[in-house]
């Protein structure tokens, strides 16, 4: 793991690291998913292969989450306690920036109601759904200083950015770096 940018404030940690998401050690992963939670490619798919099908199978039992929202499953045999399937916009569909930050909220809102300390995300709908990653780093960056700003009570005390390639890792860096973050 490499960690490339961190912010501070109030306690809580911002930071973007680059690395495999299935492979972190948090309290629980975001999962860049589908409405109807069906991981077969990407980063779900990667999920599910290496956590095993226990995560496919209680996503089944969810069934469908809209565009923007989120749902919880345990995490098979992956080291986080959980795996957090956030539905992002595909690109053309309209009102993406709104959704996508709905679907980071939503994220961050049932790790703090499951008294979650760590999360880890990817670049939601920045792969096979075509958001930009630019705006997919401006996005995600923004809203969850938000959520720690105005949620000061939140169990959450670190919010990690884990990113497979450092184009992308790049973008979230300077969006750190733009709130004062330093470059590790």
């Amino acid at each position: 793991m490499k960690i490339v940018a961190r912010y501070s404030e109030n306690g809580k940690t911002l930071r973007v690291v680059e690395d495999d998401i299935t492979g972190r050690d948090v309290d629980c992963i975001v999962n860049a998913a589908n409405s109807r939670l069906q991981h077969g490619g990407g980063v779900a798919g990667a999920i599910v292969r290496k956590g095993g099908r226990v995560i496919q199978e209680e996503s089944n039992a969810i069934g469908y989450v809209p565009v923007g929202h989120a749902a919880l499953t345990g995490a098979g045999r992956l080291p986080a306690r959980a795996v957090i399937h956030a539905v992002g916009p595909r690109m053309g569909e309209g009102d993406e920036d709104q959704k996508l930050e709905s679907a980071v909220l939503s994220s961050l809102e049932l790790a703090s109601l499951k008294s979650f300390k760590s999360i880890s995300m990817p670049a939601i709908s920045s792969g096979i759904f075509g958001f930009p990653k630019k705006r997919c780093a401006e996005i995600l960056v923004r809203t969850a200083l938000r959520f720690i700003r105005e949620n000061p009570q939140t169990s959450l005390e670190t919010v990690e950015f884990c990113l497979f390639d450092s184009v992308t890792s790049g973008y979230f860096q300077a969006e750190v770096q733009k709130l004062g973050g330093s470059s590790a």
